[in-house]
């Protein structure tokens, strides 16, 4: 597998292109990293190729809120600026004056 640069960033808000989620990236992996059973249960129809960079959300639709592993094809960026409510984005990030998410800083003891 030949590994792509992501396109996306770490802190950077993001909406899925076919359903109603959205959510700010805490890991990119450069290609698919999950279980083949996990791949294997997406309808073959909609099943992303592996070679390109796949990333993990803090995500959250009109009900909940969740962790998505989502492949950069069904990815774009999401321009609303509306903060997420998501409650482990406040323990990964901070969320600077001009709406973007910067990692935390590491604590030492």
């Amino acid at each position: 597998m030949k590994s792509r640069t992501a396109k996306f960033g770490i802190g950077q808000v993001v909406r899925h292109r076919k359903y109603p989620f959205r959510g700010v990236i805490y890991d990119v992996d450069p290609v698919f990293a999950n279980t083949e059973e996990w791949w294997q249960a997406i309808p073959e129809e909609v099943r992303p190729h592996k070679d390109q960079p796949f990333y993990h959300l803090f995500a959250e639709n009109a009900e909940t809120e969740y962790v998505a592993y989502v492949s950069e094809q069904n990815l774009m960026p999401d321009t609303s600026g509306d903060p997420l409510r998501h409650p482990q984005v406040e323990e990964v990030f901070i969320r600077a004056p001009d709406g973007a998410y910067q990692v935390r800083s590491a604590r030492l003891n």
